[in-house]
């Protein structure tokens, strides 16, 4: 893992609803680190990742992408900034009147990439996730867990330096689940980092990585002892 950071938040103050979420938060994701974000529901984990690709900025502090100041850039910027990251979300969000095939290559055909490229990268990416097989199915054909890799392979497309994934095992069963992780374990091997929110603290335990949990407005660093997470000292 490089030293360098990906991401970086400094003394970031986020409100919603009259409630804070983030109170002077610092926060740094390095060049191929794997981190568990979580935390109890409705605490905030997904207003933090929209922090990150400009779904929403915070009242204080800076937030950093790769070299994007993400909170200063113009919104002519946003869609560049955006194909730093790849976004994985909890239901899919497939198109459902195109096959997989085209479901990854709209990822591509939206930033203007020609048609020979498309072609032979949404081949790599499909391979890479083990759906290349599956390419003229619709979603509906497929299960819960096979959805779940198209979305990573979308997201991988554009040849992201992170990987934003947000409970992408909340709707998938427990097999379907470790063949997820084991996925996303393969691109962190590869040098990509990965910020993952999640619920499922087994999943946690299993692939241990560093964990950092949303509480009081805070991000507190975690890490195991038996079969508790406890705060890092």
């Amino acid at each position: 893992m490089s030293e360098t950071a990906v991401i970086e938040l400094r003394n970031v103050n986020l409100s919603f609803e009259n409630r804070q979420i983030l109170k002077n938060v610092n926060f740094k994701l390095h060049n191929g680190e794997f981190c568990y974000l979580i935390g109890s529901t409705g605490i905030g984990k997904s207003s933090f990742l929209k922090l990150l690709y400009r779904d929403i900025v915070p009242e204080m502090g800076s937030v950093r992408v790769t070299d994007y100041p993400v909170n200063k850039i113009s919104m002519k910027e946003v869609p560049m900034l955006r194909r730093r990251l790849g976004i994985v979300f909890q239901d899919f969000q497939l198109l459902p009147d195109r096959d997989v095939f085209e479901n990854v290559a709209f990822a591509l055909q939206v930033t203007g990439e020609k048609p020979k490229f498309i072609k032979q990268r949404v081949l790599e990416v499909l391979t890479m996730v083990g759906l290349s097989h599956r390419r003229k199915h619709m979603p509906d054909e497929l299960s819960g867990g096979e959805q779940q890799r198209v979305v990573i392979a979308r997201a991988l497309a554009n040849e992201p330096r992170i990987l934003l994934a947000d409970e992408p095992t909340g709707n998938l069963d427990p097999g379907a689940s470790k063949n997820i992780m084991e996925l996303l374990k393969q691109i962190n091997n590869r040098g990509m980092a990965v910020l993952m929110v999640t619920h499922d603290y087994a999943l946690v335990k299993r692939y241990p990585f560093r964990t950092v949990r949303m509480i009081d407005g805070t991000l507190q660093e975690l890490a195991w002892k038996g079969d508790k997470l406890i705060p890092v000292s």
